[in-house]
């Protein structure tokens, strides 16, 4: 299982969501601090679940950080987050 397949199943079973988005953007860092030749350390979440309604922006980052600790520890170098909630939906 790839690195972006776990961000999905665990984001995906904790939030349920409406819409979820995991993009790998590491070849966009190739040669950056952070990056591994094998990629997958860098990622773009879109996520839109019913468990950011009444959150701010910062509770709902660490939701998402909680959910995914070891990722962020162990592999994840750098992940930008767009969280939002099904009333919020573009």
């Amino acid at each position: 299982m790839t690195i972006a397949d776990t961000l999905r199943k665990k984001l995906d079973s904790a939030f349920e969501p409406a819409a979820l988005e995991v993009v790998d953007e590491s070849h966009l860092h190739a040669g950056h601090i952070g990056a591994r030749p094998e990629g997958e350390t860098h990622f773009r979440v879109t996520l839109v679940s019913s468990a950011f309604s009444g959150l701010g922006r910062v509770q709902r980052h660490r939701l998402v950080h909680e959910v995914l600790a070891a990722e962020l520890r162990d592999h994840v170098h750098a992940l930008a987050l767009v969280l939002r909630a099904p009333e919020e939906q573009r």
